[in-house]
């Protein structure tokens, strides 16, 4: 966890001290919340959003597309912005403790050994240690799933709650937890783990409470232009914005006859481009990824990674199909337990995998540090 967080800070902090900071950033941090460069690696983006509903409170519109108890948890213990930075990373390292020992009892230790490298320096585990939710939910998931293993089924449907009031995304683990249970815990036991659907719905009953509209937090997707396309469609979507991104980048942008093919995604064709194409890449490597999970793993875990990524993969964006799809894969669990099972039987691939992984992570960190999107 902490040589993995060291390489964050030090891409991100030289790469805000070499470069500087995008224009965009005085628009999307306009009271200045993100502090200077020491937190340039952690308060970015939706890390925004989370200080403002720490500090705040929420109100009917974008806030409300945040789920509470991550912003609660920053609440209770001050909002500030170390004490924001020390939550996620602690969530992290508890994550990690539980995926090793969730992937030793699954895999073996040395299988869980590597699960917790690859997951450490994997490209996109920058948002581990930022304002963000994943650490919390990560640590919640993983926490259930290990619970039900052990057969402690109260704690299964209490973590299991925390996770649905972190994310919508998390009412998937449910799923898991049913199936790991289905013909070895008893009805009063499995009766535990309807704590977590009532942990989805906390947050639009407190919302009503508070006077708000309770069907904010599934409408404020609309503001990030998140339109139904049917099951798993943004895979076609993110293909056919793929294919138009490697054209605009092949015929560039300038001259009277460049075409562009980006001209509803309100910024530069190029970058949209790049994007589309770098987000796409990630589908065929979580395909392979799954047949390794179904092959190597319970069929629950296998359940809970298509229930988690459905709903981004139903739910593109316009302009970028598979806006945030890395960070949904970043939190999909069995998909780095199989990746740490493979790298553990297959020595030659540990060293080189574990650099380029971490060279894209020092990369991404830079970008997202200087108000570049990543994911």
């Amino acid at each position: 966890m902490w040589t993995s967080r060291v390489l964050v800070w030090a891409a991100s902090m030289g790469a805000v001290g070499i470069w500087g900071l995008s224009s965009r950033a005085a628009g999307f941090d306009p009271t200045g919340m993100a502090g200077g460069i020491w937190f340039s690696p952690a308060a970015r983006w939706d890390g925004i959003w989370f200080l403002q509903v720490a500090r705040f409170g929420y109100e009917d519109g974008p806030t409300a597309a945040f789920f509470p108890l991550y912003p609660l948890v920053l609440k209770a213990l001050g909002s500030g912005l170390i004490v924001a930075v020390l939550l996620s990373t602690l969530c992290f390292l508890a994550a990690l403790v539980a995926l090793h020992e969730l992937t030793a009892l699954e895999l073996g230790p040395d299988a869980a050994r590597w699960t917790v490298l690859a997951l450490a320096f994997s490209p996109m585990a920058f948002f581990f240690s930022a304002i963000y939710s994943e650490s919390l939910f990560l640590a919640l998931t993983v926490g259930a799933v290990l619970a039900a293993r052990r057969d402690r089924w109260v704690w299964a449907g209490i973590l299991g709650a925390g996770a649905a009031a972190t994310r919508s995304t998390g009412i998937a683990v449910l799923l898991a937890l049913l199936m790991l249970g289905w013909g070895r815990a008893s009805w009063r036991q499995l009766a535990w783990l309807a704590l977590v659907p009532i942990g989805l719905l906390v947050f639009p009953i407190g919302l009503q409470l508070a006077g708000l509209d309770p069907k904010a937090p599934f409408d404020a997707q609309d503001v990030w232009y998140r339109q139904w396309a049917g099951p798993l469609g943004g895979v076609k979507d993110g293909a056919v914005a793929a294919w138009a991104g490697v054209r605009q980048l092949v015929a560039g942008v300038g001259g009277d006859g460049d075409r562009i093919y980006f001209p509803i995604a309100g910024g530069d064709p190029m970058a949209i481009a790049r994007i589309n194409v770098g987000l796409f890449a990630w589908v065929p490597l979580v395909l392979i990824a799954l047949i390794g999970v179904v092959r190597r793993l319970p069929a629950a875990y296998a359940a809970y990674v298509v229930a988690s990524l459905a709903v981004p993969l139903s739910y593109p964006v316009v302009p970028q199909p598979l806006m945030s799809f890395p960070r949904f894969v970043l939190v999909a669990f069995p998909l780095w337990m199989w990746l740490g099972w493979l790298l553990s039987r297959h020595r030659r691939l540990r060293i080189p995998a574990l650099v380029v992984s971490a060279i894209l992570l020092a990369v991404s960190a830079a970008q997202f540090a200087t108000w570049h999107f990543v994911a």
